[in-house]
């Protein structure tokens, strides 16, 4: 068993990820089960279901640069010990400020993604990095895997006992990773302070957030208010809100390959475009429709382009910045992470003042319409690079 071989590192932390999302995501779907016992507002669930967000974003930069120092190994390790304690205490919540306080520390299981993004481009040439940071970002399965299992489990057993099995499976990893993962790993050492000064002065990287911001944005957005908003605005039981919300997951997650498959032989920026276009489209129809049929074909539309634009992305980011990547990485997914901070507040303020949330699909659309605007600017200015 050859521990620094690149396939045996890319199973190993995407495995990894798929245990750090499924931590990440585990309230949005229990949400249903843990109301019955925990009396949440409206306004306390949209802040609970965006909390984790928040420190699932923000600690992808210091990660991302991290994973370059020291490498995946001890990165994922540390992060999964570390784990064990909010998962615990969300299992003896009783009241709002207690699952608010787990959550936002239930973030490290998403601040994860940034170290194998850092890692995995080390062990491939530069035309398979696409492809591997495609299969890498699967590990986002994670969400419908919490999305499928943790509603009917919680209807046998509860949702108090169903959050502590997930200890059993971060202390597996852990140990995996202790074990397994890679000490020699390639270290790159440039001055944190160094990189940003050349990463802030490039104008592609803010444009790379920002499309990032809504296609992993839309992806965990709507992995965190679907199972609620489902059972709330069309009837439907909670563990059929788990499965269509699983399947959404699903669907971009299984999707992100291609898109990193793609960016490898075509022009990743033009099949934004197209990709965009699309999901401007699948946002329309849900500002305009109230229907379960119409709303699902818009769901799994934007589902379809936030998986193919999430792998075009990631492809993108080592393609344009070489040592400075690991923080490019970082700052990058954690603009995506934020971009799913902030949907489920908005619904819910939408909705609390117009009475329907077809407003706030709307300004998907709108944001990315500025998007598309952005697409072209860069794509028109690579041109003119290339003709001088």
């Amino acid at each position: 068993m050859n521990k620094a071989s690149g396939g045996f590192q890319l199973t190993l932390q995407s495995l990894s990820l798929v245990v750090g999302f499924m931590a990440w995501s585990i309230i949005a779907p229990l949400m249903p089960y843990i109301s019955q016992d925990v009396q949440v507002t409206d306004s306390q669930l949209s802040i609970i279901l965006a909390i984790p967000v928040i420190l699932g974003s923000v600690l992808r930069v210091p990660f991302g640069y991290l994973t370059n120092i020291i490498g995946a190994k001890w990165v994922f390790f540390c992060s999964f010990i570390i784990l064990l304690f909010p998962i615990y205490f969300l299992s003896q919540a009783q009241s709002p400020s207690m699952l608010m306080a787990s959550g936002f520390f239930l973030g490290i299981g998403g601040a994860v993604f940034s170290v194998g993004v850092t890692s995995i481009p080390k062990y491939f040439p530069k035309e398979r990095v696409g492809l591997a940071n495609g299969i890498y970002g699967m590990g986002n399965i994670g969400t419908a895997i919490s999305s499928f299992l943790a509603p009917p489990i919680a209807g046998i057993v509860g949702w108090q006992t169903t959050v502590r099995g997930y200890l059993i499976v971060i202390l597996l990893f852990a140990i995996f990773m202790f074990l397994l993962g890679d000490a020699k790993e390639p270290k790159i050492k440039v001055p944190l302070m160094k990189q940003y000064k050349k990463l802030l002065k490039d104008l592609r990287l803010y444009y790379l957030s920002l499309w990032y911001f809504i296609t992993f944005g839309s992806f965990v957005a709507f992995g965190l208010f679907l199972p609620n908003f489902l059972v709330q605005n069309f009837g439907i039981s909670e563990v059929d809100a788990g499965i269509r919300a699983g399947i959404f997951i699903a669907l971009a997650t299984f999707l992100r390959p291609l898109g990193g498959i793609l960016g490898d032989k075509f022009n990743a920026v033009a099949l934004l475009i197209f990709d965009f276009i699309l999901m401007i489209v699948g946002a329309i129809m849900l500002g305009l429709s109230s229907h379960i049929v119409l709303f699902t074909i818009g769901c799994l539309l934007i589902s379809m382009c936030a998986g193919i634009g999430n792998g075009l992305i990631f492809k993108l980011v080592p393609f344009y910045f070489g040592k400075e990547a690991g923080s490019a990485n970082g700052i990058v997914s954690m603009m995506g992470g934020l971009g799913g901070f902030f949907p489920p507040l908005v619904i819910s303020y939408v909705t609390s003042v117009t009475g329907t949330s077809h407003l706030s699909f709307i300004l998907l659309a709108i944001v990315g319409v500025i998007a598309l605007i952005t697409m072209v600017h860069i794509t028109k200015r690579e041109k003119f690079n290339l003709s001088i």
